[in-house]
């Protein structure tokens, strides 16, 4: 943002500061490793294990064209 463009150039309100500094671990803490395992837990498992299945399917369809 503009603000974090300025950084000392502009004399930020102690609470906009705060706010901005949590901003900011916000995004690292999902960038690094544990905010991906974290992200992992929102994954719909389902929708998942459904596309791995229509995917097996589909290679054993071709592995059986192909030995025909």
């Amino acid at each position: 943002t503009q603000i974090q463009a300025a950084r000392d150039d502009v004399e930020l309100p102690t609470e906009l500061a705060k706010m901005i500094a949590e901003d900011n671990q916000e995004e690292e803490q999902k960038q690094s490793v544990l905010g991906h395992l974290t992200n992992i837990q929102n994954v719909d498992m389902g929708h998942l294990k459904g596309k791995a299945q229509a995917t097996l399917e589909d290679l054993k369809n071709s592995a059986e064209k192909c030995c025909v």
